[in-house]
């Protein structure tokens, strides 16, 4: 047995933890369906790696994301106050940028617009931008607000049930969030995250080398793991089935990339 003392560290939990409390609150009156796709990478990866600079996987990911959703725009409508359905004809996509501030890391929120028809250097570009130059994001205001906005209690709750059912503040928002993990962690993994404002969520898990059948014979390809998140309060399973189809053609045949 260890002679070290069993000692416990007591901290203030971070006062900027409280934007993602409040998302994942008004995120719990939806009802997530999620979807397991392993998708098959190896020509997306390579047209990436063969452009100078090379370009990012997410961005690529968010682009035929963007797309597949501008095809299916019922999977990511909302109701908003009067119990009706909306949807958007373009594709404006939240994704997570991780941040630093005197509070610990944060994660920032950054909405890309039109991101169904922008090109995926385009997109590479301004993530790479907003990473180096957070204020150089549309976001960045909330970010300098939070460490004072989070002394109320229940603020940002409040404000993302606003949001949640409100157009204008959707334009702002985006309808569409993609986030990646896989990052963080080597070899495959699908990670399931709740679902917050949005009613269309893909999360960019792990990728690795794994045997597949093509044209007839067995290749290592690189796959790698998404999980596609709908509300089913709004999206029934045909709809988003059909939409996931599309999201794996678009990304296995790499059309952003071929434009």
């Amino acid at each position: 047995m260890s002679d070290r003392p069993r000692e416990i560290a007591v901290r203030p939990f971070p006062r900027n933890r409280r934007l993602v409390t409040g998302a994942l609150w008004v995120g719990k009156r939806s009802a997530p369906m999620h979807g397991l796709l392993e998708v098959d990478v190896t020509d997306a990866k390579r047209l990436l790696n063969e452009h100078e600079p090379a370009l990012s996987l997410t961005a690529f990911v968010i682009a035929s994301a963007a797309r597949a959703a501008a095809a299916h725009p019922d999977v990511h409508a909302y109701r908003n106050w009067r119990g009706q359905l909306v949807s958007h004809r373009h594709v404006d996509v939240a994704t997570i940028i991780e941040i630093p501030t005197t509070q610990g890391t944060f994660p920032l929120a950054h909405a890309i617009r039109d991101a169904d028809v922008r090109e995926v250097v385009d997109l590479t570009r301004e993530l790479h931008t907003v990473k180096t130059n957070p204020s150089a994001s549309s976001s960045a205001g909330i970010a300098r607000l939070v460490p004072f906005a989070a002394w109320v209690p229940g603020l940002f709750a409040a404000g993302y049930a606003l949001a949640r059912r409100s157009p204008r503040l959707r334009q702002l928002t985006g309808t569409v969030a993609v986030t990646a993990v896989g990052m963080f962690g080597g070899g495959s993994g699908f990670a399931i995250a709740p679902l917050t404002l949005m009613s269309l969520q893909i999360v960019v898990g792990g990728m690795s080398a794994r045997p597949r059948v093509v044209r007839g014979q067995i290749e290592v390809r690189d796959i790698l793991d998404l999980t596609v998140t709908v509300d089913h309060n709004v999206v029934d399973g045909a709809p988003a089935a059909r939409f996931g189809s599309d999201l794996r053609r678009l990304i296995e045949d790499a059309t952003a990339l071929r434009a």
